[in-house]
């Protein structure tokens, strides 16, 4: 049975609301991905990723999109009692509308990093439970529909970081990304143990070319179960 809450250091996460509960996807992604003083989540459900870049990032102000308005009022309610709420908006609505409201073109200011979590479940059996099919398969929120909302948000000097199953996804949303006029700047594969194959990627896409692309694989957990030097390195202001 999932925890109903989960403590940090900083903060508390409460996800008895949230179909997609905490796990180490989005720790990662929040500890791994580089921020700015914009910060756009899109797909914030319970709030994580925006606190833990509100942590990483005291001078930033985020904002949250989040389509599930269950899980909507939760990220309100995590926020609110964390040491961050005056520097976290979270807004109940589909990532297309907001990218159709929020238009730089319109004199809204761009984002300096555009972070995500997406649902990611291609062509697979779907939940009953509307909120989880919502929350696990991209029919919600398509790649193409995400690569098009970074590419109008997102400055020409920021950064888009995503957490995504290696394979057909990781393939689908490069592809995507591509058309969209990003390019990849960072990846990291991560294996759940030395011996197993890579499950999880972290990429990194920008506006421009970079000069380098920086590519590692990285090891969650060590063969006795405990964190990974990289992982508890990362994880080290986060974790209890």
């Amino acid at each position: 049975m999932k925890k109903e809450s989960f403590q940090f250091q900083q903060f508390t996460i409460r996800q008895d609301q949230c179909a997609m509960k905490v796990g180490t996807d989005g720790v990662m992604l929040g500890a791994w991905a580089n921020g700015g003083k914009r910060i756009l989540d899109i797909g914030a459900g319970t709030g994580l990723l925006c606190l833990m870049m509100a942590q990483r990032y005291p001078e930033a102000f985020i904002d949250g999109i989040e389509v599930d308005e269950r899980a909507a009022m939760q990220a309100r309610e995590n926020i609110a009692t964390s040491p961050f709420a005056h520097r976290i908006r979270i807004t109940a609505d589909s990532i297309q509308n907001y990218t159709k409201m929020k238009s730089p073109t319109k004199g809204h200011l761009f984002y300096d990093a555009v972070i995500s979590n997406p649902p990611y479940f291609l062509n697979a059996l779907k939940n009953p439970d509307k909120n989880k099919q919502i929350a696990r398969h991209a029919d919600s929120l398509p790649y193409r529909d995400l690569c098009l909302a970074v590419k109008t948000l997102l400055s020409d000097h920021g950064a888009f970081s995503v957490v995504i199953p290696t394979g057909d996804c990781t393939r689908k949303i490069m592809e995507e990304a591509s058309i969209q006029g990003l390019f990849l700047r960072r990846r990291t594969n991560i294996k759940t143990t030395e011996k197993k194959i890579a499950k999880r990627c972290l990429l990194e896409f920008t506006k421009y070319r970079p000069t380098v692309l920086v590519q590692e694989e990285q090891v969650l957990q060590t063969e006795n179960g405990l964190r990974s030097e990289w992982y508890a390195n990362i994880t080290k202001d986060f974790y209890l």
